[in-house]
């Protein structure tokens, strides 16, 4: 295997390993050992998370509760970039600009579109404020055909939905198949861009995620314990 220490290298096929030889699969490292690794070299934190573009999996503490803020661990690698031909982005895979960026999470209306949540709300039941991101996600089409496209979603659904799919073509025909009255209450959800909880699922959606012992003081009040 080559070198990490070959300056004739790219730095993201040196970051790249470096992970591999020298902090092992499954391990943690800092950001403070990167930059030791790689003296005066700069965007060195850019370099790495461009990984992630070629399969490797590199988590954070927002994906791994077990590490502290700046720890991050080497999960998996991908693609071996440091191979002839292999740190080629495919197409759709480049770098999402700033300003496309800001378009997709205005398109989105700034919140997760698998949760709802919004930047800086508290996930229920944590501590921890959500963070959006731009995901691209795989969705089949009427015709059979995969497109990639880009999709706001928080950190954590992201970590969750990597091998995800979307079927256009399903929703479409499930949408085909409504009833009138249902076809004009989900009409309604998709102008509102939300859809209007009743008071039963609000409340049977915060019992779930109550503790344990909380959910015991609803299940009495109910009669079932």
């Amino acid at each position: 295997m080559l070198s990490w220490q070959d300056d004739n290298l790219g730095t993201m096929k040196r970051v790249a390993l470096w992970l591999v030889s020298e902090v092992g699969e499954g391990n943690r490292f800092t950001k403070g050992q990167l930059r030791e690794a790689f003296p005066g070299v700069s965007q060195v934190d850019r370099r790495m998370r461009d990984l992630r573009d070629f399969g490797w999996r590199i988590d954070t503490n927002r994906e791994d509760a077990e590490l502290d803020s700046h720890e991050q661990r080497f999960v998996k690698p991908g693609i071996p970039v440091w191979e002839p031909g292999r740190a080629t982005r495919k197409s759709g895979t480049t770098a999402i600009g700033a300003g496309r960026r800001r378009e997709v999470l205005h398109k989105d209306g700034y919140k997760c579109r698998s949760c709802g949540i919004t930047p800086g709300e508290i996930y229920a039941g944590t501590h921890e404020a959500a963070q959006l991101d731009i995901a691209r996600r795989e969705v089949v089409k009427p015709d059979g055909t995969t497109a990639t496209e880009l999709v706001t979603e928080c950190k954590r659904c992201r970590v969750g939905g990597r091998s995800l799919a979307a079927n256009l073509d399903e929703v479409l025909r499930d949408a085909a198949g409504l009833n009138p009255i249902e076809r004009k209450v989900l009409s309604d959800w998709v102008a509102a861009d939300q859809r209007q909880f009743s008071r039963l699922e609000q409340i049977w959606s915060d019992y779930r995620s109550l503790p344990e012992d909380s959910r015991a003081a609803v299940r009495m009040e109910l009669g079932l314990d």
